[in-house]
């Protein structure tokens, strides 16, 4: 006798309001991301300071990095991976736990991605303003990204895309 109710078993996979693509995401891709850029900022936060924005060429970032910069680097990135340990234990236990309920999973996924979403604005809105004139110079920002790298270099030991650059900004009439 059916009770109109639908199980499942082993050969049915549990509803879930949340597609596989955006389950793999949300709950595995970010968070491994945000993880590893908390590891990455454990292991060099000068690097990892030193690179979030162009520095004025006649004024380089400072060596040692200060003991301030350091705690604001690693404390940033910590938050950041917290942000991924949330995401994957929230999402992961609402197709877990609510399979049965897909509604109560759509209000519990909804009310963790609309701050996430609304928080990714607040940063890109934060950045752009904080970068003030340099946030299009994208010569800068990629040579400045360059300066802390190892890449190779033209026969000047100018690396490639900072020349390209030069050539560009020197046609337009202004040097470098």
């Amino acid at each position: 006798m059916s009770t109109g109710a639908t199980k499942s078993g082993p050969l049915k996979s549990p509803q879930s309001s949340i597609p596989d693509f955006y389950y793999v995401l949300f709950a595995f891709y970010e968070p491994a991301l945000t993880i590893l850029g908390f590891i990455g900022a454990l292991c060099d936060p000068e690097t990892t300071h030193n690179t979030q924005a162009p520095w004025p060429a006649n004024s380089p970032p400072p060596t040692p990095l200060p003991r301030a910069s350091v705690v604001t680097v690693v404390q940033l990135a910590h938050v950041c991976a917290l942000m991924g340990l949330i995401n994957f234990f929230m999402l992961t236990a609402a197709r877990r736990h609510l399979a049965s309920q897909v509604i109560m999973q759509e209000k519990i996924v909804r009310a963790l991605l609309i701050p996430l979403l609304i928080g990714d604005v607040v940063h890109l809105y934060v950045t752009l303003w904080a970068l003030g004139d340099e946030r299009w110079d994208s010569c800068a920002l990629e040579s400045d990204a360059l300066d802390h790298h190892h890449f190779r270099t033209d026969s000047d030991d100018t690396p490639r895309h900072v020349a390209s650059c030069q050539t560009d900004v020197k046609e337009k009439g202004t040097d470098i």
